[in-house]
């Protein structure tokens, strides 16, 4: 059993742990889910947790906020049980946050279909030439009377292909780079974007690069301000990045219990594996790692929910250090179940494949580096 000694902590409140233990329950009944097809599971991983309720947690009322620890908690629960399940949740959280932190009316009406399960949402940012290099984004959204026309493409993008709906980020031109980005709410059946390509990777989910041929949309369209793009991208950012290390929280700590569980049960040398002090200094290093791992996502998403406009220093240690040493923690898992760690289909093997993208969107390891050192020169 996954060690739940964390939720004592002082981060959170008695509504997270009665909210964890639920979810809990709910990963115990349906999951893990059959991956064989990665699309129709996706669509029907969001049809079931709108359904029982979980998505409701991905926005938030006109007035109110995220609550971050909750999307982390959510994010660790169902990661370690099913990486595509917490793709599935975080997916609908980052595509409709733009819309829930910035949305109009007439655009929160995707809320409740997107907490409902009843639409997908995707968040439509990296480029070719911009994926951690946002203000060099080169999609075109020219003014084109009272509407707006988008010309360009985007790849990388998750849940491309099923998504019902996309937040879109282009060049509006007000200034150059970072000032001159806009957002936009594009449905998926607006005429002039298709899929140009699936995308598969190692640990597969829903892909694509799409592509904008003279996509035209209405002003009100707009999510914010012209020009306000980069702002609506970091503001989102700096909510979901610390949930990225929630994932791999959840990733780490489901290697560790199947290390644990793998040593005790092998012998070796006459005696259980795990009685060799050479694997208990593994072991232990591996519950270090996740403790320190913990202590940082939730003190980021402790800190945004208490109201701090910005964690960005907090939000890029929390997702660094977090994917970094779940990838060492799911090594070792790897190494302390020998030939079965390399297996085709075992635990290890899979979180072996899930954990490496982790490690490069949102802000690849590199960049979250340069985001704390720059705060830290900053001051902040």
């Amino acid at each position: 059993m996954a060690d739940r000694s964390f939720l004592a902590w002082p981060f959170f409140e008695a509504r997270h742990r009665a909210f964890h233990a639920e979810l809990e329950a709910w990963c115990e009944k349906n999951l893990p889910v059959d991956h064989s097809d990665i699309d129709a599971t996706c669509r029907d991983l969001v049809a079931q947790l709108g359904r029982d309720g979980v998505l409701k947690h991905t926005a938030a009322d006109s007035g109110t906020t995220l609550d971050v620890r909750t999307l982390c908690l959510a994010r660790e629960t169902l990661a370690r049980h099913d990486g595509l399940a917490d793709f599935a949740f975080a997916m609908q959280g980052l595509g409709a946050g733009a819309i829930s932190l910035f949305g109009t009316p007439e655009q929160r009406a995707w809320l409740k279909k997107t907490m409902a399960g009843e639409a997908i949402a995707a968040f439509a940012l990296t480029e070719a030439e911009s994926g951690s290099d946002v203000a060099n984004i080169a999609m075109i959204a020219a003014r084109d009377g009272d509407a707006y026309r988008l010309d360009g493409e985007k790849t990388w993008i998750s849940n491309g292909g099923i998504a019902d709906l996309y937040v879109v980020f282009a060049r509006t031109g007000e200034a150059p780079g970072a000032k001159g980005l806009s957002a936009f709410v594009v449905p998926a059946d607006t005429p002039g974007l298709s899929v140009a390509e699936r995308l598969q990777t190692i640990a597969p989910h829903p892909l694509a690069r799409l592509s904008f041929d003279a996509v035209k949309l209405p002003a009100s369209a707009m999510i914010g301000r012209r020009g306000e793009g980069f702002k609506v991208a970091m503001s989102v950012l700096d909510i979901f990045r610390s949930t990225v290390g929630a994932a791999a929280l959840g990733f780490a700590r489901r290697a560790l219990d199947a290390t644990l569980e793998r040593t005790n049960a092998r012998s070796l040398f006459g005696a259980p594996m795990a009685d060799l002090q050479m694997v208990q200094g593994h072991l232990a290093d591996m519950a270090l790692d996740i403790d320190a791992a913990a202590l940082l996502v939730y003190r980021a998403a402790w800190a945004k929910d208490q109201g701090a406009e910005r964690v960005s220093r907090e939000a890029s240690m929390a997702k660094l250090f977090a994917t970094e040493h779940a990838q060492e923690v799911i090594d070792k898992a790897v190494q302390l179940h020998g030939g079965e760690g390399v297996r085709v289909g075992s635990v290890p093997e899979q979180l072996y494949r899930e954990i490496r993208a982790l490690r490069i969107y949102e802000g690849a390891s590199d960049v979250q580096k340069i985001v704390i050192a720059r705060q830290l020169m900053a001051g902040g």
